[in-house]
């Protein structure tokens, strides 16, 4: 069964309650990169995408706070196209686990 999660209960998941597995949200899917601490867990280089959609962020190749978000309007085709790039990259990696609703 998938889980559906509200963009505030996937906050619960961004690693700071360590029995709770590490999600990311990409393009509404939300992905369980647990196996990924390391890089998403507290402290970690992509620590700030851990319990969010990291849609914009990643089209836009910024960590920027702003664009932490699954808002993909005004990207252009260049952006969208390094976002299904992405896609593919934690679809091969990480199971996907849910939606954000």
């Amino acid at each position: 069964m998938e889980l559906k999660l509200t963009p505030q209960q996937l906050l619960a998941y961004n690693g700071s309650d360590r029995s709770k597995p590490l999600y990311v949200a990409l393009k509404g899917r939300i992905y369980d990169v647990t196996k990924s601490i390391l890089l998403y867990g507290p402290g970690g280089s992509y620590s700030m995408f851990a319990g969010k959609d990291a849609s914009r962020a990643l089209a836009k190749m910024n960590k920027n706070v702003l664009d932490i978000t699954s808002s993909l309007v005004g990207l252009s085709k260049k952006e969208i196209s390094v976002l299904n790039d992405w896609e593919k990259k934690f679809q091969a990696k990480y199971p996907i686990v849910g939606r954000v609703v």
